[in-house]
């Protein structure tokens, strides 16, 4: 284990005690703050790398926002110390693209599975190993953006580890793997394309840790190929305010 002399783990600088059992994972360290402003006396712990940590109170119980970065290598790392510091039950909130046309731009998307498009989950478990979100984690966040009204999906999304191998594929050396797989995840009913999930849900089920993921529809790709409406949209509240909800409804859950 890469500790410090005073016990602060590598990476994301933070040792027991310093977060909640309930944390949130964005990617984008800036977002921190931003979730941050939904807990109760919220505090800046940590900030290392693309690691930045706020812990707070929701509903009295203690949580916090730490961020992965981008892509599923920095994400396990993320998921991995913070469970050597205690944390036990994780929500990623972040952005996706649309691949099913019936996913628009600000969209919800709740992850059930994901497509293992990507190479850090292959050095944790096989390729017939699912990558699944957990069922508490799913059925808080599906109550949550009922409650909250907002047009939302559940279903599969794929995790890739290049942005720009999805959306400029035909530039790649290895095109025809990238359309012809990318034709086949929209045959197979596919949400949703992102960077982080499919690591996380296989580095939760490993670790024995509650897992699942919440994303905010940018645009969908498909439905501009297609000259249909594709609003782009940027602002990820939606998402964030579903995670909080459900992290509310677990903490509840889990008090009962």
């Amino acid at each position: 284990m890469n500790y410090s002399a005073d016990g602060r783990q590598y990476h994301i600088g933070l040792k027991s005690g310093d977060v909640g059992k309930y944390v949130i994972l964005p990617g984008d360290p800036k977002r921190c703050k931003k979730i941050a402003e939904y807990f109760e006396d919220a505090k800046l712990i940590a900030d290392n790398r693309e690691y930045t940590t706020y812990t707070g109170y929701l509903n009295g119980e203690k949580v916090s926002v730490t961020s992965t970065g981008i892509g599923g290598a920095s994400a396990a790392i993320a998921l991995e110390e913070l469970v050597n510091v205690g944390a036990e039950t994780f929500i990623r909130v972040g952005t996706c693209g649309g691949v099913d046309i019936n996913v628009k731009g600000g969209d919800v998307v709740i992850a059930t599975g994901a497509i293992r498009m990507e190479g850090t989950s292959k050095e944790y478990a096989p390729v017939e190993f699912p990558a699944v979100a957990n069922l508490d984690v799913i059925n808080s966040l599906v109550t949550a953006a009922k409650t909250l009204g907002y047009n939302f999906h559940t279903g599969i999304v794929q995790c890739k580890d290049s942005f720009y191998g999805q959306h400029n594929p035909d530039r790649m050396p290895v095109n025809y793997e990238l359309n012809n797989k990318w034709e086949a995840w929209k045959r197979l009913g596919c949400l949703a394309s992102e960077m982080e999930s499919a690591a996380l849900f296989v580095v939760a089920s490993y670790l024995r840790v509650k897992m699942g993921s919440v994303f905010l529809t940018v645009a969908n790709q498909e439905r501009e190929k297609q000259n249909l409406e594709n609003p782009v949209v940027h602002d990820t509240e939606t998402a964030i305010k579903t995670a909080i909800e459900a992290l509310k409804i677990l903490i509840d859950n889990d008090r009962k």
